[in-house]
């Protein structure tokens, strides 16, 4: 969808494009002072885990945001969470071993288990359950041959989080299931609009820690989606598993995306409680237009930066057809394994994001008509 708005656009279209997860505003300054700093250096192949410097400022991150310690063996790096993830799969996986994955689901989940020889179980979380995965649902899941869960909150493309007593509860389906692993993406876990302190299920169920790889990055938070730099925190003979593919399939990530992190993640952090904020007026600016209309049934997301409403009536595919058509492009549903939904991403500047709220609502009546 978002390859087809720019199509439109190169015709002299006007199109919004509402689809993309990428925050809309540069680095930190002194992200970008550290980057110019470290381009000035003879940077030569680094440690396939990381300068011992990127190792050492995301064990004191997650020490300081989530109370979490971690050894260095702990601690993974790759070109963004997302090949953290892929690694972690292609580590570990057999032909035929299963992933339990929550719809919705962020797209690229089902892809790498497929491509790493896995079969993706889908449990399906509706809107009913606030699209999060219960006990119920994932003791279904479970069989013999399932070597993973993904539990990714705040979540893509739904924005729903778990409280403490939801992951105590999904704790105690685990610690009967001893060898299944946990991937917890928490990529968007310093983008969220309540006061509660954020909790991921290493913090709630430290006895399972040593099946649990926690996910991060500094792509969302940040706004350094092109820097591509993510890390896995996990058990230390999972991380050289990991390492060991990441040695052969791309050495590396880049030194110069090492050092601006470290200075990302070492400095202040006052600016991602700005930008938390206007991703919040955005968010209810968004809602209160798409509330206006009677073919929609929006949540309001924990975190992240999208909506995911339900269509009262609609093929979420063709709606997404006609919205592109009248100017806004958006992601529809089934690509989450949730059809019925929209995706509408509002990291993008407000007004931009009203006009397209505003022609969602305005299209919807027109096919309801």
């Amino acid at each position: 969808m978002a390859r087809r708005a720019a199509e439109h656009r190169a015709q002299g279209r006007h199109t919004v494009d509402l689809t993309l997860g990428e925050p809309d505003f540069t680095p930190p300054g002194h992200v970008i002072a550290a980057a110019q700093e470290a381009a000035g250096r003879v940077l030569g192949y680094s440690p396939a885990n990381g300068l011992p410097a990127l190792r050492r400022a995301v064990r004191n991150a997650v020490k300081r945001d989530r109370g979490l310690e971690y050894a260095d063996t702990q601690v993974a790096v790759g070109c963004g969470a997302k090949q953290v993830i892929f690694n972690a799969f292609f580590a570990t996986l057999l032909p035929g071993d299963e992933v339990i994955v929550p719809a919705p689901y962020w797209a690229s989940y089902p892809a790498m288990i497929r491509l790493c020889g896995g079969l993706p179980v889908v449990a399906d979380c509706p809107a009913a359950s606030s699209f999060r995965l219960t006990p119920q649902a994932l003791r279904a899941a479970i069989t013999e041959r399932t070597r993973w869960v993904v539990l990714n909150a705040p979540g893509n493309p739904s924005g729903a989080t778990y409280s403490h007593d939801e992951l105590a509860a999904l704790a105690e389906v685990l610690r009967r299931n001893p060898t299944v692993m946990v991937l917890s993406g928490e990529i968007y876990a310093h983008i969220r609009y309540d006061d509660r302190e954020y909790v991921g299920l290493a913090q709630v169920a430290p006895d399972l820690r040593e099946r649990i790889l926690l996910v991060d990055g500094v792509s969302k938070a940040y706004a350094m989606t092109g820097w591509r730099i993510g890390w896995g925190l996990g058990p230390s003979d999972l991380v050289r598993a990991i390492t060991a593919v990441q040695t052969q399939n791309c050495t590396q990530t880049a030194a110069v995306s090492h050092l601006a992190t470290v200075a990302a993640l070492e400095g202040p952090h006052g600016i991602l409680v700005e930008r938390q904020a206007t991703y919040r007026c955005r968010r209810d600016a968004a809602l209160a237009i798409l509330r206006q209309s009677p073919h929609l049934d929006t949540m309001v997301p924990d975190g992240a930066f999208y909506l995911f409403p339900r269509l009262a009536t609609g093929d979420d595919l063709a709606v997404a057809d006609a919205l592109l058509e009248a100017g806004c492009a958006t992601v529809p549903g089934s690509a989450f394994g949730a059809p019925g939904h929209p995706r509408l991403s509002f990291a993008t500047d407000i007004t931009t994001l009203k006009w397209g709220c505003r022609t969602v609502v305005d299209v919807l009546d027109e096919v309801a008509s």
